[in-house]
Parts: C-alpha cells; sequence; structure tokens
C-alpha cells in the first residue's frame, strides 16, 4: 500500500514564500520522480516540477527562478515557492513514480492535494 501525503498549504500574500512537503511511503518502494502539479479553480491542471534521482529538476515556464524542488530524504521532497503571485493560487498535488521491475512499467501515485492561497 503506498501512501502520498502533502503538506504546507497555506494563505499567503503576494510576494511571499511557502515550502510545500511531500513524503511518499510504502514498504519496498522506491520512487525514482516525485514532483508537484497543480489546478487552478476553473482551470486544467498543469504540472509545475519534478526531481529524477534526486538530482535533476525540471520546472514549467512560469515558475522557474521563483520555485525550488528538492529531495529532502529518500521518498521525501519539498517546493520551496518564492516570489508568490496570486496565478499560483490553487491546489497543489504531489506524485511519486515507481519502476516495477516485474510489470517493466512505471506506476504514479498521489496525494490528496494542499491549498495555496495567494491573496491580500
Amino acid at each position: 500500500q503506498v501512501r502520498v501525503v502533502e503538506s504546507g498549504g497555506a494563505l499567503v500574500q503576494p510576494g511571499g514564500s511557502l515550502r510545500l512537503s511531500c513524503t511518499a511511503s510504502g514498504s519496498g518502494f522506491s520512487f525514482y520522480v516525485m514532483g508537484w502539479d497543480r489546478q487552478a479553480p476553473g482551470k486544467q491542471r498543469e504540472w509545475v516540477a519534478t526531481i529524477t534521482n534526486g538530482v535533476t529538476t525540471n520546472y514549467t515556464d512560469s515558475v522557474k527562478g521563483r520555485f525550488t524542488i528538492s529531495r529532502d530524504v529518500e521518498n521525501t521532497v519539498s517546493l520551496q515557492m518564492n516570489s508568490l503571485k496570486p496565478e499560483d493560487t490553487a491546489v497543489y498535488y504531489c506524485f511519486a513514480r515507481y519502476y516495477s521491475d516485474y510489470d517493466e512499467d512505471d506506476f504514479d501515485y498521489w496525494g490528496q492535494g494542499t491549498q495555496v492561497t495567494v491573496s491580500s
């Protein structure tokens, strides 16, 4: 059984900072990719950032230079968000990707989401 749990969402003023955390747990599982999506009200879900093998990071253009994804310990990642804008308001979802040698395929697991609201 795999669980993905996010935390850290809050109300913050424009220009402020927030740090989200995500932990994926499951006996015997090692997640080689972890990352974040978000969904703003009335909009489609969009990819935000990923970290692969704890080293390689990628970001959507709208957050480059403002957000930083990092791996704290195995299966736990953080998303440091600086210079927040009202358009960053969304529910942020963490995902963790596991490769099954048996199935020779990737499996993604998702958290329930954490609300980030940027407003004065």
